[in-house]
């Protein structure tokens, strides 16, 4: 009896999970390309961190005088203007020592008059006491002209004599005199003599303890830090509070060290606000890269020389202005946190800054008035106690 063999097996279709493998595979590759294309392209021009904070300058107001403060103009918050009266101290101290002082450099004034005519008066008498010497020497010579001949005796040629020492001694003693009131005033006019300028020098600073009783803003800004309260007793130092100026702020990124190779001065960064979000995005510029890490510059700086050590990779802050007009039309305060993200690809620029400063980074010049406003009260004293023919001329 014979078998039939069984029919041959058809060959076996690709199994569904051989080709997700493959699909999947083919999609990790395409995924790592693209990402190595755009790193090449993009991704390498830029470094971000998100280790970045809001910085600027925080005025502080101090008295320069000891005092009691009997006013507060402005809180926390407040705007103000720079010029603007924040705290007064009371006045009345400094005001009685500033009518002495005034009353003062009118007396000074008036005494160096006096020393004036000292001089002239002593010239006087020395051009006086110089005619009689002169007269009394030409007797002398003739006396003694006639002593020769036996006209006259030798007892009156002796007075003769004595009397024409008694008048040199006099020249003598007149001249020293001059020369000695003519020293006070040698060279000099009343207001630049150094008994008036000492005089102004004591009225000058009576007059800007005066004026800084009342205690000014600097700058303009707004108010922050409060401290200071009506009744204090405040000293030459003490931190009453401080004024902020918003559109002087600055961005501090901490970039790790590892990140800094390729940037430069100059380069462009945009930054993000947590306080905004992505609605605003800032431009800046980096203005300084740190001369050193957060880490050296601590209070307590690490000592990676003794003990057990661990790598870290360190932070160095890198300074980013931000544009102006951005900033004024959307506000930020000092510690907001940011999101930074430079583009490196101009290298046109320098790690380091090449040209030395030049002129004031942040000034003032509120407290120069002050002292102007002094100089024309001392100026104006002095003319009122001056005579009448110099205040005419």
């Amino acid at each position: 009896m014979s078998q039939t063999s069984a029919p041959a097996a058809a060959p076996a279709a690709p199994s569904r999970r051989g080709k997700l493998l493959r699909g999947l595979l083919a999609i990790v590759v395409l995924l790592i390309a693209a990402a190595a294309l755009w790193y090449f392209m993009f991704g390498r021009w830029f470094e971000e961190t998100d280790d970045a904070y809001v910085q600027g300058n925080q005025v502080q107001i101090t008295p320069l005088i000891t005092g009691t403060v009997v006013a507060i103009n402005a809180d926390d918050g407040m705007r103000v203007e720079r010029g603007q009266l924040l705290v007064q101290l009371d006045p009345a101290d400094t005001d009685v020592a500033l009518q002495q002082a005034r009353a003062n450099l009118a007396k000074t004034v008036r005494q160096t008059r006096g020393l004036y005519r000292s001089v002239e008066g002593a010239q006087a008498e020395l051009s006086a006491r110089q005619v009689t010497l002169n007269r009394v020497r030409e007797d002398f010579a003739r006396r003694k002209g006639l002593a020769a001949t036996g006209a006259i005796s030798d007892e009156e040629l002796a007075h003769a004599r004595n009397e024409l020492a008694a008048a040199e001694a006099a020249v003598a003693g007149s001249r020293e005199s001059f020369e000695r009131n003519n020293a006070l005033v040698d060279d000099t006019v009343i207001a630049t003599q150094p008994d008036v300028q000492a005089a102004a020098a004591q009225l000058r600073q009576a007059y800007l303890n005066n004026a800084r009783a009342g205690i000014v803003a600097p700058v303009s800004g707004y108010v922050a830090r409060r401290s200071v309260q009506v009744g204090q007793r405040v000293q030459p130092g003490n931190a009453l509070m401080a004024v902020v100026p918003t559109e002087q702020m600055w961005v501090e990124a901490n970039f790790k060290e590892t990140q800094l190779r390729h940037m430069r001065l100059g380069q462009e960064v945009e930054l993000r606000s947590d306080l905004y979000g992505g609605e605003v995005k800032y431009k800046g510029r980096i203005d300084s890269l740190g001369l050193g890490t957060g880490s050296a510059f601590s209070l307590l700086p690490a000592q990676n020389a003794s003990g057990n050590w661990i790598k870290i990779v360190q932070r160095v802050p890198v300074r980013i202005a931000i544009d102006a007009k951005q900033l004024a039309d959307n506000p930020l305060r000092i510690g907001l946190s940011m999101k930074a993200e430079v583009s490196l690809r101009d290298q046109k620029g320098t790690v380091l800054p090449t040209a030395p400063a030049k002129g004031q980074v942040f000034d003032t010049d509120v407290y120069a008035t002050q002292l102007h406003n002094a100089d024309e009260v001392i100026h104006e004293i002095i003319q009122d106690n001056l005579p009448r023919q110099a205040k005419a001329s």
